[in-house]
């Protein structure tokens, strides 16, 4: 790609096999339904990818969303997993596009939700705050509400002829185990006083990847705590467990591809920044992707430097923080590959300075692994 279009703008670049496996190793491993967070990645092409490597399940955030699935994966299963929405959607989304999986995290959103929807045949899910200190940002500082008032919110959902459920969200890049069993402790709490049993429980997202300088423990880790812990949970007879893994499997299957407009000294200027595909360095997490030098289309190899990079706007608020080691011989017109970059990402980008590339492509071949 790099030899044929020595191209101007951003590349992102799609690995379906890095997907396909990354999916397949998920859906073994986790101990129940898997709904894939739409918000992460939203690109078709993903969605589609995702959904033929086997996820039939799709945690929607927004109308928008939901239809987006149906269109793509006509099979598959929205659910419209937010407790507040912009009045309509929620009646649509019924109507319309067949969901019948709604949330709320506070009485008087049973009212409005109530208008537009028949609660008869629907699950509703009670949104419980919970989080934990390994999380990276805490979810429940505006969704969710507090654990003692559960009982009384799952109560008023069955009375209103609606299939009670209980989910909860310990926040996003969990960076421990522990995190997810101390949520499902709480749950089982909750749940073991109620006089009648709920059949479904959805721990939320939150699953992280590894980056450089950011260690977190193996995915299996995760699955071994949530298989454990998920026995104590007081489930009805063929109760199941639910996750919205969004990074998870968003990230690993994509990477970037940006130009090397002009090098000062160990400062690196290039076409793609914090208004476009690093949007999400922004926030507390990690700090840095992994990445690779390329000149002429070849891999540029050699002794290694740390670099400053900034973005291309105007706004001096456009560099990434931390620094990244590349060979110390990268110059202006050499290309970089930062992998691992799937996740809120292409979902996020501006169109700030009017910078903004639409350029994406499918590396096929299994001998092409994205850097991480």
């Amino acid at each position: 790609m790099l030899r044929d279009w020595r191209p101007r703008e951003p590349v992102y670049c799609i690995h379906p096999h890095v997907y396909r496996k990354t999916v397949r190793t998920f859906l073994r491993g986790f101990p129940g339904r898997v709904l894939y967070a739409v918000k992460a990645n939203d690109d078709p092409d993903v969605v589609q990818i995702l959904h033929r490597s086997g996820v039939e399940h799709f945690d929607c955030a927004s109308l928008a969303e939901v239809a987006l699935v149906r269109r793509l994966c006509p099979e598959a299963t929205c659910y419209l997993m937010v407790p507040v929405t912009p009045r309509g959607d929620a009646g649509t989304a019924q109507r319309d596009y067949g969901v019948r999986h709604f949330m709320v995290d506070h009485p008087d959103r049973l009212d409005s939700l109530g208008s537009e929807i028949d609660y008869g045949g629907c699950v509703v899910f009670a949104r419980m705050a919970v989080s934990h200190a390994s999380a990276m940002m805490d979810l429940s500082s505006k969704f969710g509400a507090p654990p003692g008032e559960i009982p009384r919110l799952l109560t008023l959902i069955r009375e209103r002829g609606a299939e009670p459920a209980l989910a909860f969200n310990v926040g996003s890049l969990v960076t421990q185990p522990e995190a997810y069993r101390h949520g499902i402790e709480t749950a089982a709490g909750i749940l073991s006083s109620q006089p009648f049993q709920v059949r479904l429980v959805d721990i939320g997202g939150g699953f992280p990847k590894a980056y450089p300088g950011f260690p977190v423990p193996p995915m299996a880790d995760y699955f071994e705590a949530l298989t454990e812990s998920a026995r104590a949970l007081p489930m009805a007879p063929g109760g199941e467990l639910m996750a919205e893994p969004g990074r998870a499997l968003a990230a690993p299957g994509l990477s970037a591809v940006v130009e090397v407009l002009l090098r000062k000294d160990d400062r690196l200027y290039i076409n793609d920044g914090m208004y476009g595909i690093f949007w999400e360095l922004r926030f507390k997490a990690h700090m840095r992707f992994a990445a690779r030098a390329y000149r002429g289309g070849e891999l540029l190899k050699g002794a290694l430097a740390p670099f400053r990079l900034y973005g291309p706007t105007c706004d001096a608020s456009d560099v990434l923080p931390g620094e990244v080691e590349l060979p110390t011989g990268v110059r202006a017109g050499d290309h970089l590959e930062f992998g691992q970059i799937g996740a809120y990402s292409l979902s996020g980008r501006t169109r700030f300075n009017g910078l903004y590339s639409e350029r994406i492509v499918h590396i096929t071949s299994p001998d092409e692994q994205p850097p991480g």
